[in-house]
């Protein structure tokens, strides 16, 4: 149905306000025009969809994830409007980015690529990572993303902290903020870095390292040994959160990344048609198939830190600092696109935040972090992009699952519609291919005219 349209007497979820109340919901050119109480007469002459006993809530933001057009419908079939894309290639994205408000992919809110130390843990400079020891070079890099339309600027854990601050102090004077993803870094743990200025901490990385500075992923395991993974130490955990607040950090701790990996091979999974549509030998089921034979090497490198983080999570939230949701999907093991979100929620609420606290983490204030105060919310002028659900998330978070439609930019999708724009795979892996080429081709010539 086109708008305008009313979805009326529906169970509105307040994620701003923390409450749910009958409502109807006018909708026009995409965004919501106005809301009704019960008890309120609507307008006469528009059509409306009577969703008695459904629940509505925002649109949910994954804060952390690599979108790609390959997975990006999955997106928007899980209820997932809106990413957080960590790292990238803002050009490669364009036309996700610039798709119409109603597209069946999510808006992009994203990072170029990532900025990294040599060797590179990704390897060499690509599309999507820039290597480099040079701070007049990661300057220099800062400036392009932005003319590119980088929203923010990624770090990685490799580089130097005499480089991250040239790249800090740059970002900042073309007002961008800076995310750092620490885990593998040796030099630099949280505490530098929020000194430097980082804003973000993706994984909630970084913070082990202060704690425990010789630990790093690939550590010897006489190392990883003195560490308690069952028990961290809650004591020390809150004394440096304390002090991380005082800096006015973000964290993202992407929980669901690590508990797929410790949970195999009974990792979580909703078998629904989403997570079917990526299962796939050609797909990324054959992927994380393979990557899932060397689970032990993954789960101490990246797995033993759940608990840590689940206790960095819950400390640094209830001494007042931002913690959003987000899953690094396709990384890891089994990160179903969209869907993995959900699980998220899940592990939100287990680690003690309610219900209503998960949501707000993955809606309000998930945007509010990221200053697009148009989503996440549910009031006169925000996008309309809402998800329909048959049950209600506030008495079991697990019922985020349970979409009868997804709205996006007004327009009311099926979840077989919105599966049907799922991509063919094979031809975007050589897209992407001709894509990288041509980029780093391009990056070549402006440097000799240069």
């Amino acid at each position: 149905m086109a708008d305008p349209y009313i979805l009326k007497d529906a169970q509105i979820i307040d994620v701003e306000n923390g409450r749910v109340y009958t409502g109807s919901i006018y909708i026009a050119g995409g965004v919501i025009e106005a809301l009704y109480d019960v008890d309120e007469e609507l307008p006469g002459d528009i059509e409306a969809i009577t969703l008695k006993g459904q629940f509505v809530m925002p649109g949910l933001i994954d804060m952390h994830c690599h979108i790609n057009e390959g997975i990006a419908p999955q997106f928007v079939a899980s209820g997932v409007t809106t990413v957080r894309n960590t790292a990238g290639n803002v050009l490669d994205l364009k036309k996700m980015i610039e798709a119409p408000a109603d597209a069946p992919t999510p808006r992009i809110y994203s990072a170029d690529r990532m900025i990294d130390g040599p060797p590179g843990l990704w390897g060499p400079s690509s599309s999507g990572n820039f290597v480099t020891d040079s701070p007049a070079e990661a300057r220099k890099e800062v400036r392009r993303q932005v003319t590119e339309g980088a929203d923010f600027i990624k770090v990685y854990g490799w580089l130097s902290k005499e480089v991250m601050e040239a790249v800090v102090e740059e970002a900042d004077l073309h007002g961008r903020k800076v995310s750092c993803d620490l885990l593998h870094s040796r030099e630099v743990n949280a505490l530098d870095a929020a000194k430097l200025g980082v804003t973000w901490f993706e994984h909630a990385s970084g913070f082990l390292q202060v704690l425990h500075p010789e630990w790093y992923p690939l550590a010897e395991e006489e190392v990883r040994n003195q560490i308690n993974w069952a028990e961290p130490d809650e004591e020390k955990i809150k004394k440096l959160c304390e002090e991380m607040i005082q800096y006015g950090v973000k964290l993202c701790p992407t929980l669901v990344l690590s508990d797929q990996i410790m949970q195999y091979p009974d990792y979580w999974d909703p078998k629904n048609a989403i997570t079917e549509s990526v299962r796939g030998e050609d797909r990324l089921g054959g992927h994380w198939e393979n990557l899932s034979q060397h689970n032990e090497t993954l789960r101490n490198q990246t797995g033993l830190i759940l608990e840590f983080t689940k206790k960095v999570a819950r400390t640094y939230y209830e001494l007042g600092g931002t913690v959003v949701t987000g899953t690094d999907t396709p990384a890891g093991i089994w990160g179903f696109p969209g869907m993995a979100l959900h699980r998220e929620l899940e592990l939100f609420v287990e680690v003690g935040f309610s219900e209503m606290e998960a949501l707000q983490a993955a809606t309000s204030k998930a945007a509010a972090a990221i200053d697009m105060t148009d989503r996440g919310v549910i009031k006169k002028g925000a996008v309309a992009d809402l998800v329909v659900l048959s049950n209600n998330p506030l008495d079991d978070i697990r019922n985020t699952k349970n979409i009868v439609n997804v709205i996006k930019g007004g327009r009311i999708y099926s979840e077989a519609e919105l599966l049907s724009h799922v991509p063919d795979f094979s031809k975007l892996e050589k897209e992407y291919e001709e894509f990288d080429r041509k980029f780093m081709e391009g990056l070549a010539a402006t440097e000799a005219q240069n």
